[in-house]
């Protein structure tokens, strides 16, 4: 039988080093998801925490384009939604929900959230993903659903309820609002959100042609623990990363 090493994170010596790691996927997070169709207007937020002040949080300025963002541009926040590094403005939405995400989740370095179509058109189900192919399988048992709509969330109460309902997931869905992702790694967070939209399209579109059949539980569980762990969330980002920074370099200014 034949093995293979999956490369992992790097290992860094510094908390400099750190810091400028998360702060670079972070900017070509954000161009991945440009590229996939995942900006629309100043909707959207992706956010690292600060390996050093883990009460603080990296961010994009709201308004700038996600095409356009650069490591140098990035907020540093900190959880009283005072700006601490950088020029532009904080979106309070972005503030009132991941700040509250960090919070709950200390293990949790970076959490996505966009206003993408089929996110959001799954959103207004109320429901959560089924098991019905492998990919849909990163998420069983591990995504929870947050029943409740009560306009923008710019509150950070708000947000705490997000951060309770989300629990100990890799995933929530925001009902009537889209989705939001969370991972030990920018690198994860960011794969955990595209491939949660896909799967509420690949869903959508297989109930629109019929009756879906569903992965029994125990091969559903047995698939999430072959595919859903933090480390294959962080691999599986690469091929977007390693694309992205061979296209558009200027990111890491």
């Amino acid at each position: 039988m034949s093995h293979f090493t999956r490369p992992g994170k790097p290992e860094l010596s510094s908390i400099e080093e750190e810091r400028r790691y998360r702060k670079e996927r972070l900017a070509g997070a954000f161009r991945v998801f440009a590229r996939l169709g995942y900006d629309y207007g100043v909707s959207g937020h992706i956010t690292a925490r600060d390996p050093e002040h883990e009460d603080y949080f990296w961010v994009n300025p709201m308004g700038l384009h996600f095409d356009s963002i650069k490591t140098s541009d990035l907020l540093l926040v900190n959880h009283d939604g005072e700006i601490i590094e950088g020029k532009g403005v904080l979106n309070q939405a972005a503030f009132a929900i991941h700040s509250q995400v960090h919070a709950a989740r200390p293990d949790v370095v970076a959490a996505a959230h966009a206003h993408t179509i089929y996110g959001e058109a799954w959103s207004t189900l109320g429901r959560k993903l089924d098991p019905i192919t492998q990919d849909s399988c990163y998420f069983y048992n591990d995504h929870a659903v947050f029943n409740s709509y009560d306009g923008e969330v710019l509150e950070k109460s708000a947000g705490q309820q997000i951060g309770n309902v989300l629990g100990k997931n890799k995933a929530i869905i925001l009902q009537n609002h889209g989705l939001l992702t969370v991972g030990a790694s920018v690198d994860a967070a960011a794969w955990w959100f595209i491939t949660m939209d896909r799967s509420c399209k690949v869903q959508l579109a297989a109930e629109a042609a019929g009756k879906p059949i569903l992965i029994p539980d125990e091969v559903a569980q047995l698939t999430r623990s072959q595919i859903g762990s933090e480390d294959i969330g962080w691999f599986s980002f690469q091929p977007y990363w390693n694309s992205i920074v061979k296209e558009q370099p200027d990111l890491l200014d």
